[in-house]
């Protein structure tokens, strides 16, 4: 009996490392693509720096369009 829930817990064990591993690939493949987009919108920034803030500016005095 002892054999049989020492094996049990083996199982669980490993179908809970199993679990965290898929998760923490899951973690790793979200950190890369917002990585990518950051370094995207960093790119934006800084080659139109000038531009994106007159864009701002105009956002900021034009009206306010309803949300449907």
């Amino acid at each position: 009996m002892l054999k049989t829930w020492t094996q049990h817990r083996e199982k669980m064990a490993e179908a809970l490392n199993a679990q965290a591993a898929e998760k923490a690939a899951q973690y790793a493949a979200q950190t890369e693509r917002l990585e990518q987009r950051m370094r995207v919108m960093e790119r934006i920034v800084t080659d139109r720096g000038l531009d994106v803030a007159e864009e701002i500016e105009k956002l900021r005095d034009a009206p306010s369009q309803p949300l449907n």
